[in-house]
């Protein structure tokens, strides 16, 4: 019985992976978490889009502006209170369980758009696919390239990894 879960694992995680790379085979950077929940229950969280600052550690204030949605904004504070990232929603799809945003401000990269979806893996498990990508770097004396994305990997691992543990309380 535990070769049939340990291979149904594998599947379903093969099978959630193939999805990933069709969702942007051009990312810089993609981050997975498979999550023990639904993926109603982690869509239900991570839809918000305006309480981004419970789940990151390097957020301090969300401040929205226009739809809940495509279109629009928001503006995250720092935790320091000395940064901003300005965000615009691109794209946002309750049925397909994804939505894209693009960091308009606050990061050393130019076209930087980023992308959250919810794969639903059965068995009541779910995988949260984050991908990133931009088209150029800008160089500047507080980081390289290396160490920007040395930054989105621990940032977004950490609100993935408590998004993902919200979800299943």
């Amino acid at each position: 019985m535990k070769l049939v879960k340990i291979v149904t694992l594998i599947a379903l995680v093969t099978f959630g992976y193939s999805q990933t790379n069709a969702q942007n085979a051009n990312a810089n950077i993609t981050l997975t978490k498979v999550v023990e929940t639904s993926a109603d229950n982690v869509w239900g969280k991570l839809r918000q889009m305006d309480d981004i600052d419970q789940y990151s550690s390097i957020i301090n204030k969300v401040e929205w502006t226009g739809a809940k949605g495509t279109g629009g904004t928001r503006v995250c504070t720092s935790a320091d209170g000395q940064g901003k990232f300005k965000e615009s929603i691109l794209s946002f799809d309750d049925t397909n369980r994804t939505y894209t945003y693009a960091v308009l401000e606050g990061v050393p990269a130019m076209g930087m758009v980023n992308n959250f979806k919810v794969v639903d893996l059965g068995y009541n498990k779910s995988m949260i696919v984050w991908t990133s990508s931009y088209d150029k770097f800008m160089q500047n004396p507080q980081m390289n390239e290396e160490q920007f994305k040395g930054f989105l990997n621990q940032a977004s691992g950490e609100m993935i990894a408590n998004i993902a543990k919200a979800s299943t309380k």
